[in-house]
């Protein structure tokens, strides 16, 4: 890997011979663990500035109609988070010159409150070519991590390491995107992130296409640039794009049946109910994902881009036999891509029902594609992979010239990408939102077999009894097991909620800098044999704070808990008040605790406490930070995914506490920025001397 320096540039080409398609990833890390920002890339011509609204994207505008720019998305990592883009150089038309990689944070944070800013160039092997570090971050709301354009034929990189103060708005003024403060339609500022109240500034382009973005503050522009002072101006909204080209979804609530009565089933393009061994599960399961990803473009590359494969024609086999030694082996499927002549191949084995990879089974495809020019074998199972945690081990020839790249894939990934295509972000007609509907309904069928991780293991029975008769000590590996199989639940958990809200959704990992996978979780393994309880917390878009889940394994309840500070200065009752009115359809054994500087003050549930709000206020006139919002629910005892299981009681716990409390609260808190505040009750006056 070739370490850059700030201003310092290399061809591509010189690091690997398979270049055409790139992995860029941005990465950062917070040990308060809420450090977030989004990635955004804007195409440049010879001028220094876009064509035109199309050549911007960001979270709410991801990919390229050509291909050759596709947003990947945010995977958790230790301490933060690593959001990845997918450039197809060999897409980019010939009048783009520069490719400017960019993220922004908002809500006035800042990149000098992040730790280990880095760039990272990787080809479609998964291969890191160049690595760029910036340590200088401090007041700038928006960087330029690095560039890649264009000299001659060949594409080079450019570390850049430059910050904006004024933001993504000022960023993307640089380059030639017109931004209007007069405001956008009301139902799209209504939607917008909090801030100051005012109107989402619009981006007008080429395409005539309207796509807010936030207000620029006048302050100083870029730090390597001069710009003229100007007035204050509110904080950055993050921008909320539309499309020009209108895109299908699926409506959130199904049209009336025609059926006589509930008892008739719909027919169905995938039938899962005469499955009846694992075999037949594997061949339906592939047969079903790879035609799909065949036919609906988007999703198919929505899932290829990831690997390195380019944007171009797909087509998809099953139960291909391909020689090796004296006995053929037989993958479960084969992708192949085509553009411009060119062609990417990838083989693909197949898991359900909770049944585990095989090493020796991956290790032969492997090799076989490393012989046959494959660029890539992906595993495709219930499991969900984790950072320093290898679902199997393989060996890799280093002889060989031809390097082929190892990936995973979720059963629970696939379920998502294909929700928020259908709910959320759309997709070109409405037979691919069929398509894709069909195969989120096969996948969620009881018998399908692909349903996600849904086994905690076989070390949950043990752990659980080692803490109730308290015989489990510090150091016992099947505790990391436990450990490691709580971190995949809480994933899939966030990819499951992040589909159904159409928002981001990610674990925060609280850690130490310096610190690895491997040494986090015999940590966090070493806290669960001495406290007895699991812990994770989620950052979930549109929340008006982390979530955080406890598994008490002593008591056996599930505790979801949001934190809800109070603004500095405000009244304590009126903050009392103001929570009780939110929290108006709130279940009624929601627990409600005030925090004191730091510290838990007077408790109730919210049925107790709506009548006389003032109840939850010390009574010694402490200063209130905050209020600690919690629902409780008993955990099941199993450790698969039955109905009286473990993971079904997170699932569930999880889902009661964000629609009945996270969603008031987000509700009340956008209701509140659109009608004035009522007035805070007037602070006591002192009675007069001798009264």
């Amino acid at each position: 890997m070739r370490e850059m320096t700030k201003g310092a540039n290399v061809g591509l080409a010189d690091l690997s011979d398979d270049a055409g398609t790139v992995i860029a990833s941005l990465s950062w890390s917070s040990t308060a663990g809420d450090g977030d920002a989004d990635v955004s890339v804007l195409l440049l011509d010879a001028g220094g500035k876009v064509r035109g609204d199309a050549d911007f994207f960001y979270y709410n505008n991801p990919s390229a109609a050509d291909g050759s720019v596709h947003l990947l998305g945010k995977t958790p990592t230790d301490g933060g988070s690593e959001d990845r883009i997918s450039l197809d150089l060999t897409a980019v038309p010939e009048d783009v010159e520069r490719l400017v990689v960019a993220a922004s944070r908002y809500g006035g944070s800042r990149f000098g409150d992040l730790d280990d800013l880095r760039m990272t160039v990787a080809d479609r092997s998964g291969e890191v070519l160049l690595g760029f570090s910036i340590g200088d971050a401090s007041v700038e709301s928006a960087f330029i991590f690095g560039e890649l354009y264009r000299r001659g034929t060949e594409w080079k990189y450019r570390a850049v390491g430059q910050g904006y103060e004024t933001g993504l708005a000022g960023l993307a003024t640089d380059f030639g995107i017109d931004v209007d403060d007069e405001g956008e339609n009301e139902a799209a500022d209504a939607i917008a992130d909090p801030g100051d109240g005012g109107g989402a500034a619009t981006a007008v382009g080429s395409a005539g296409a309207a796509q807010p973005l936030p207000a620029v503050p006048a302050q100083p522009g870029p730090k390597t640039a001069a710009a003229e002072e100007q007035p204050a101006a509110p904080a950055p909204k993050r921008p909320r794009a539309r499309t020009a080209k209108k895109k299908v979804t699926l409506p959130a609530v199904a049209t009336k049946s025609l059926a006589e009565n509930d008892s008739w089933r719909a027919a169905r393009l995938f039938p899962a109910s005469n499955l009846k061994s694992d075999k037949e599960r594997e061949v339906r399961a592939t047969s079903v994902l790879l035609s799909v990803m065949a036919q609906v473009p988007e999703f198919g590359r929505r899932l290829t881009a990831a690997f390195g494969a380019p944007a171009g024609r797909m087509q998809t086999f099953t139960e291909v036999s391909l020689p090796h030694g004296e006995t053929p082996k037989r993958p479960d499927g084969v992708i192949r891509v085509e553009r411009a002549g060119k062609l990417w191949t990838a083989l693909v084995e197949t898991k359900t029902n909770g049944n585990a990879l095989r090493s020796e089974q991956v290790q032969n495809y492997m090799d076989i594609a490393a012989r046959r020019g494959y660029e890539a074998v992906i595993t495709l199972s219930n499991d969900v992979a984790l950072e320093g945690s290898p679902l199997v081990e393989v060996k890799t020839d280093g002889r060989r010239k031809h390097k082929v790249a190892l990936w995973h894939l979720s059963w629970a990934e696939v379920a998502h990408q294909a929700q928020m295509l259908i709910r959320h972000e759309g997709v070109g007609n409405a037979a691919h939102a069929w398509l894709l509907q069909e195969l989120l309904h096969y996948l969620q069928h009881e018998n399908s077999g692909c349903h996600g991780f849904q086994n905690m293991g076989p070390s949950w029975v043990p752990v659980r009894n080692g803490i109730d008769e308290e015989t489990l000590s510090q150091g016992d590996p099947r505790a990391v097991e436990v450990v490691e199989s709580w971190e995949r639940l809480i994933r899939q958990v966030c990819l499951r909620i992040g589909g159904e809200l159409g928002q981001k959704a990610l674990p925060v990992q609280r850690t130490q800098r310096g610190t690895t996978a491997l040494s986090r979780r015999a940590a966090h393994a070493d806290r669960l044999c001495e406290e007895g309880r699991l812990a994770a917390e989620l950052r979930v878009d549109g929340s008006p704070g982390t979530i955080t889940i406890v598994a008490d394994l002593r008591t056996g309840k599930l505790r979801t808990s949001v934190e809800i500070p109070v603004p500095e200065g405000a009244y304590p009752l009126t903050s009392a008040k103001r929570l009780m009115r939110q929290l108006a359809e709130a279940p009624a054994d929601l627990h409600v605790e005030t925090l004191v500087e730091g510290q838990s003050g007077p408790r109730g549930t919210l049925e107790r406490l709506r009548p006389e709000p003032g109840d939850v206020l010390p009574r010694d006139g402490s200063r209130i930070t905050g209020f600690r919002l919690s629902l409780f629910k008993s955990m099941g005892a199993t450790r698969g995914n039955a109905e009286t299981g473990f993971i079904r009681s997170v699932d569930n716990a999880v889902d009661r506490f964000h629609s009945h409390v996270i969603a008031h609260l987000a509700q009340a808190e956008r209701r509140t920025r659109r009608t004035p505040s009522p007035e805070p009750e007037s602070a006591p006056v002192p009675a007069p001397a001798g009264a």
